[in-house]
């Protein structure tokens, strides 16, 4: 089994971002949300909220979306150019995408490309709320364990360090940079 991260790794560029900004240009309603969304940005900045926090916050401009599913379709199928070619000629059938990103928007890109499965961040599509932690970091381990046992990562890759715990699980990892797959740096 090959396990990916997906924002900067399999995708160009980070798809919670760019559905954020699309959000504004797409649903303008959207823009009533910049005032909070700026206020918990400030907080977090000076680490006087957690960045669970801030992201539900930011994501509370869904509240502001009457036709979350419509939308996320419409991103989704518009963004599918943001597949990397090398992800598309290495994809196996068994492939597990794993992502800090919300699950709705990384399942919908997975379903059209044919990945089919994957874990990511639990956000309520219509409040922006989590329901528990953020897939990050350890994170990925604790849900890939829970799901998998001691399954086996042949290969692992991701743009992040932060990835480390999964990439410590894996037989092999690679760290994504561009188009560039690089072997993951041997900690010091």
């Amino acid at each position: 089994m090959n396990v990916y991260d997906w924002d900067n790794t399999i995708y160009r560029g980070d798809s919670t971002f760019g559905f954020v900004r699309w959000l504004y240009i797409h649903r303008p309603k959207t823009l009533l949300s910049i005032p909070r969304t700026a206020f918990f940005g400030l907080l977090y900045g000076v680490k006087a909220v957690k960045k669970l926090t801030f992201k539900e916050n930011l994501y509370h401009m869904f509240t502001f979306v009457d036709d979350m599913d419509a939308a996320v379709e419409e991103f989704t199928s518009s963004h599918m150019n943001h597949i990397k070619d090398w992800y598309r000629e290495a994809q196996k059938d068994d492939d597990l995408v794993i992502s800090a990103s919300p699950e709705f928007l990384i399942r919908s890109f997975c379903e059209k490309t044919g990945i089919d499965t994957c874990m990511a961040s639990e956000v309520d599509i219509n409040t922006g709320k989590y329901n528990g932690l953020n897939c990050h970091g350890k994170e990925k381990v604790r849900r890939f364990n829970e799901l998998y046992g001691t399954k086996e990562i042949e290969k692992f890759y991701s743009d992040s360090l932060s990835d480390s715990p999964l990439a410590e699980i894996s037989k092999t990892a690679y760290l994504v940079k561009g188009d560039e797959l690089k072997p993951w740096p041997k900690e010091k």
